[in-house]
């Protein structure tokens, strides 16, 4: 339950990102709508969970060079990422460019941190 709860909210922050100029969700019913979102936010997921470790691990040093900054670059690199794989798929997710994707990446962080810290409120009086 926990993961379908964290793709829900992923696909709630990428819907925010969306209202961003460069980040485009394509036309459709609100339910394709809300389809793609859920297939961005499982990409997104998944792009995090598998490459975002390797890219940290080969590039540990920069980490430390940049005292963490180069991590807002790989961010909005994943993003760029995830865009590319859900045209790939069909998906009419696009992210043009590295500076909607640099800004789209920071909103889904900062959205996704606020929702989580909701549902967790939410949940721990239950």
């Amino acid at each position: 339950m926990g993961i379908l709860v964290h793709v829900l909210l992923t696909a709630v922050a990428v819907w925010v990102s969306t209202a961003l100029p460069g980040i485009d969700l394509g036309e459709g019913s609100t339910g394709s709508r809300i389809l793609t979102l859920i297939g961005v936010a499982v990409i997104f997921g998944l792009v995090n969970a598998v490459v975002k470790p390797v890219v940290k691990f080969f590039g540990c040093l920069f980490y430390l060079v940049t005292l963490g900054l180069i991590g807002l670059v790989v961010n909005a690199l994943l993003f760029m990422f995830t865009g590319w794989i859900a045209e790939r798929l069909d998906l009419p997710f696009r992210v043009d460019g590295f500076w909607p994707a640099f800004w789209g990446a920071i909103i889904v962080a900062l959205t996704g941190w606020v929702l989580n810290v909701i549902y967790d409120k939410i949940t721990e009086n239950d």
